[in-house]
């Protein structure tokens, strides 16, 4: 079974991120074979910085790599790096409905947080089509808010599957109902877009502020609470053991709690897990060989099943 996953490189990763995405890729390593791509064509709409654009790039792997990324396991890439990538995202384009891709939300969502309203945002779900069909991927792990993107590149793989003959494999969405939203410090969904983030890699000082600024209701100590309803408890819970979120809850049910020792809790756990994945982030800076090597074999191994499936499109649609 083959499982893909990917992520932008537009900023340096958060919270969000991490408990999002990164934790649920990396744990995709016990399951099967794993895809897991730097997907740098797709931060093209929102990224027009070229240095900038480079360097998102190395964090990223810098980041997967220190936080225990298993290259024996994952087939770990640049989206660049796969120019049949590119060449897929046209064949694909030329079977995919308008209407299709005027329903998509996160096209509309991202127009109205600013973005330009250009082609390729527009064209986003054809290429991401592209990168789940041309791994063959059986599986594609989404959060419940991206199971429409999947479910575009299901459908349009099916057209062209009936349009030429039986090309690509048609992928699943399991939905990880697990992963909930993760706060930001105001409260909104944690988002480079919004400015309210922890960055897991970033200044300590700077991230043990950002959490004491979290946003809180205004009862007292003494005021019993919902810790369901409390953002620093949301992050809280998220590094925390079974026994010790029972623990925290039952306090905040008890009163006596005041939100300032639960952010300080909350920042101590986010220290002691991160400080190890710290370490080893500066061990590979130090080491950038290393790093661009992992990224050119998994290039290398990961355009060999390419070829061979844009070869297969290329012969169906007559290009060959």
């Amino acid at each position: 079974m083959r499982k893909r996953s990917g992520i932008q490189p537009s900023g340096r990763l958060h919270l969000g991120n991490y408990f999002g995405m990164m934790k649920p890729a990396l744990e995709l390593q016990k399951q099967g074979q794993a895809y897991l791509f730097i997907a740098d064509y797709h931060a093209l709409t929102s990224v027009t910085d070229a240095a900038a654009l480079r360097q998102g790039s190395i964090d990223v792997a810098l980041d997967f790599l220190a936080a225990g990324l298993d290259t024996d396991k994952t087939l770990f890439y640049r989206q660049s790096d796969i120019p049949e990538v590119t060449e897929l995202s046209w064949l694909l384009s030329v079977v995919t409905p308008m209407g299709l891709l005027e329903r998509c939300h996160s096209y509309k969502d991202k127009v109205a947080k600013g973005l330009p309203a250009t082609h390729g945002l527009f064209a986003y779900p054809v290429l991401m089509a592209a990168d789940i069909l041309i791994m063959n991927s059986n599986v594609v792990p989404v959060g419940r808010d991206q199971k429409q993107h999947v479910e575009v590149t299901r459908d349009i793989a099916i057209k062209f599957n009936n349009i030429y003959g039986q090309v690509f494999t048609i992928p699943e969405p399991p939905i990880r109902e697990e992963v909930a939203v993760v706060p930001g410090v105001d409260g909104q969904k944690m988002s480079k877009s919004y400015n309210n983030t922890v960055e897991i890699f970033g200044d300590l000082k700077q991230a043990r502020a950002n959490i004491m600024k979290i946003v809180t209701d205004s009862k007292s100590v003494a005021d019993k609470k919902n810790p369901d309803e409390c953002n620093v408890f949301a992050l809280y819970r998220l590094f925390a053991t079974d026994a010790e979120r029972e623990a925290m809850a039952a306090r905040y049910r008890e009163g006596g709690l005041g939100y300032g020792e639960v952010k300080k809790a909350l920042f101590e756990k986010f220290e002691a897990h991160f400080t190890p994945l710290r370490k080893k982030r500066e061990e590979l800076q130090k080491n950038m060989d290393y790093v661009h090597s992992v990224l050119r074999q998994g290039a290398d191994r990961a355009r060999t099943e390419a070829v061979g499936t844009l070869k297969k499109a290329r012969q169906a649609v007559g290009l060959e």
